[in-house]
């Protein structure tokens, strides 16, 4: 089984942008006086924002929508990340040889469409990527398959034949949910790794920190790689 497509999530696998979630996060609930920690926020990361704010209205009895909840949060979430939202190197780096290998990519995120157009731009990351597929453009956020699937789809690629690079448990479980390979570069690397990530095909499990971008191509180029 050739692999003809990779699939990238954005946040926390190609920039470094979990922390201005958090600040959103942190500054938005403040409003509802709810103090966010770095520690509730563990649970949620690789959620969409959709998702993650129908959580936190029935957990906190917050009188608002999800819909209305996620709009303030993604307004106070670009204020912060159109300055401070980095490119990761060795993932630039990985995502060059995919390119110059002539696999199909795209991006498939649980954040807005709005967020993700802003970044791409102000990140430089916009113009290697035709297909980006958005919270928007599928019925369920992660870990539900749909977006996985839908990127797939738009590449004209069959899932089986796609891989996935990911950083969090859910977006593992929402790849090989989508009957895809993942290679995982795990965001949180301070606690006991969460099980859901030895279901990935190529894993990092110390992070960015141990990324090798050479290594991960090899292994797109030679999968199955016999033992």
């Amino acid at each position: 089984m050739n692999i003809n497509a990779v699939i990238f999530d954005f946040d926390g696998t190609l920039v470094d942008s979990e922390e201005n979630y958090y600040l959103a996060d942190k500054k938005l609930l403040l409003k509802y006086g709810i103090k966010f920690t770095q520690a509730m926020k563990r649970e949620f990361i690789g959620t969409g924002n959709y998702e993650m704010m129908k959580k936190i209205r029935l957990k906190y009895g917050i009188d608002k929508s999800a819909e209305e909840l996620t709009q303030e949060k993604n307004d106070i979430y670009l204020k912060i990340a159109l300055n401070n939202t980095k490119v990761y190197p060795k993932m630039l780096d990985f995502l060059k040889g995919v390119i110059e290998l002539k696999y199909k990519v795209a991006v498939a995120s649980g954040s807005s469409p709005n967020i993700l157009k802003e970044l791409l731009s102000s990140t430089e990351l916009a113009k290697y990527f035709e297909i980006v597929v958005s919270s928007e453009d599928a019925p369920k956020g992660k870990p539900a398959p749909d977006i996985f699937l839908e990127a797939a789809k738009r590449l004209k690629v069959d899932p089986s034949k796609c891989c996935a690079v990911e950083d969090s448990k859910y977006g593992v479980i929402s790849a090989k949910s989508a009957g895809m390979l993942c290679i995982s570069v795990p965001y949180l690397t301070t606690q006991p790794l969460d099980p859901n990530f030895e279901k990935s095909d190529l894993l990092f499990r110390k992070g960015m920190k141990e990324f090798d971008p050479e290594k991960a191509l090899f292994w797109l180029k030679n999968y199955p790689i016999s033992p």
